[in-house]
């Protein structure tokens, strides 16, 4: 942690973005359960109001459920084009403080303030002072976390929301760190928190405690860099040009459908994925993807992914198309379960030397 302690690293996240914005822009919104998000039975939340999140209302849910949780909600379609506006807005003022600046979305980044444009004192002087900018040139507020590095900046964000922020010095990091129950970590959702209180983990401490090649061999990498961010290790720089992860398309159909009666939507949907593909190959030529990703989602909404790294990446449309396809046999369900979206992903992309590119965090 020697080297991380040395940094100030912020982490910047609007609070209820596209809501928040539609409410600034229409008087008649403001205090009340704002969903944005398309009105339909197909349809998925983009954002909720911090009004419409007191009923549970929460990004990436079913709009039909929403609307059950709030019927008073008002369902509104979302405008990218304004949000993208105000996002530009937002990151210019990022700007006037650093030059170390990296976007995780329209709503949140990543900024290095080791050595600031603007010497304000400390770096939570700075985030701060970006707040308050924000709130005065676009009536918008913003939630901001101080730490040694981007994990523990990322969590403290999130501790005094909204329009609030939280610092974690480094004295500070075992301390707050060890009650921390592992749900709080990045990329510990239901599933692999539960699989934790198998084996009666359920703080950082609890984990800190646990032998961290027990971990890796129950979980692989990720087991150990769990361990690690127990103690509050990540020594991940802000990276202002994020390598691209995955390249990606997916559609929710009008009805649900069968397995078996994918084949055609899967063809049509590699379609605009090889088509994304070609793009990033002309700007990086030298970057492969090999694995190929098939996502599924099934009427009752759970999600699921099957992937193949093959010998030979695929050198086609049709080739990206007949391994997705291939992958529905790795499948396990019911003959009788329907699926509502399907996605097909381009992945494990290799950079010149060989090496693949992945955010360690995410494992």
């Amino acid at each position: 942690m020697s080297s991380a302690r040395q940094r100030k690293i912020i982490h910047v996240d609007m609070d209820a973005f596209y809501a928040s914005v539609e409410q600034r822009d229409d008087p008649a919104l403001r205090g009340r359960p704002v969903v944005v998000a398309w009105r339909g039975t197909r349809s998925v939340v983009c954002a909720a109001s911090y009004e419409a999140r007191k009923f549970g209302v929460r990004s990436a849910m079913p709009a039909v459920r929403a609307e059950r949780l709030c019927p008073d909600a008002v369902f509104v379609p979302p405008d990218f084009s304004r949000y993208k506006a105000v996002s530009k807005q937002v990151h210019a003022i990022f700007a006037r403080h650093t030059d170390l600046i990296e976007p995780l979305s329209l709503d949140e980044a990543y900024l290095d303030v080791t050595t600031p444009k603007i010497d304000l004192g400390s770096a939570t002087a700075i985030a701060c002072h970006i707040r308050n900018a924000i709130r005065e040139e676009t009536q918008l507020t913003a939630s901001a976390g101080i730490a040694p590095n981007k994990f523990l900046a990322k969590i403290a964000s999130d501790w005094n929301k909204p329009n609030g922020q939280f610092v974690v010095k480094p004295h500070m990091v075992d301390a707050f760190l060890a009650p921390l129950p592992v749900g709080r970590l990045p990329g510990v959702g239901k599933v692999m928190e539960a699989r934790l209180a198998e084996l009666g983990i359920a703080t950082c401490a609890d984990l800190r405690a646990f032998d961290a090649d027990a971990l890796e061999a129950r979980f692989g990498r990720w087991g150990r860099r769990l361990h690690e961010l127990s103690f509050g290790i990540d020594n991940r720089d802000v990276q202002t040009e994020r390598p691209t992860l995955q390249i990606s398309s997916e559609d929710t159909f009008a009805t649900d459908l069968p397995l078996d009666a994918l084949e055609p939507h899967i063809r049509r949907i590699a379609t605009g994925t090889w088509a994304g593909y070609l793009r990033e190959r002309t700007q990086h030529p030298e970057r492969i993807a090999r694995t190929v990703v098939l996502k599924l989602k099934t009427a009752d909404f759970r999600i699921l992914t099957r992937s193949l790294t093959g010998p030979e990446p695929p050198t086609s449309e049709i080739a990206l198309a007949n391994i997705a396809c291939k992958l529905r046999e790795r499948v396990n369900l019911p003959a009788s379960t329907l699926y509502r979206l399907v996605g097909i992903g381009l992945s494990g992309f290799a950079e010149p030397d060989g090496s693949a590119v992945q955010d360690d965090l995410f494992l």
